[in-house]
């Protein structure tokens, strides 16, 4: 059976300065990112591209979802083979390559080092991970490679 989930985001450019895009160096990137019964996402192009480094961008929010959604397959994972993660980190990248005015991710690689509890199997704990991937929402939507290198780490008894 087919379900289809229906996602709503609401995005605002705020950054007219006053004469709109007269030029290309005569308007911010800034803009708002809500989505309905959450905080708002401050967000602007990456600063190689006039953006502000402060707020999100949409490279690294694709990373964040990528590492993100992950992160919670593998929780669900982890749960049904029957390890107990008591902790959970990732150090996720994505390469992006860039050439004449366009560019598109490469690749992403996930590098979560994952906690487990002392009576749990560290190999069905890496073993999750394969799974956890092919269950990835985000990772499925993509058209480049999303590679994880996890370390297992068991805590002590």
């Amino acid at each position: 059976m087919t379900h289809q989930h229906l996602y709503r985001v609401d995005v605002e450019w705020t950054g007219n300065l006053g004469s709109g895009t007269d030029g290309y160096r005569n308007y911010s990137r800034d803009h708002e990112i809500r989505i309905a019964g959450k905080p708002s996402l401050a967000g602007s192009s990456d600063p190689t591209f006039r953006g502000d480094a402060v707020r999100h961008n949409p490279e690294d929010m694709l990373v964040a979802a990528l590492s993100s959604c992950h992160m919670l397959s593998y929780l669900h994972m982890a749960t049904v083979a029957g390890v107990v993660v008591t902790g959970y980190r990732d150090a996720a990248e994505g390469t992006m390559t860039t050439a004449g005015g366009r560019g598109h991710f490469v690749e992403v690689v996930l590098r979560p080092t994952v906690t487990i509890s002392a009576a749990s199997d560290p190999a069905r704990a890496q073993a999750a991970h394969a799974d956890a991937h092919h269950a990835c929402f985000i990772a499925n939507s993509v058209n480049f490679p999303v590679r994880c290198e996890p370390r297992i780490v068991v805590a002590s008894a």
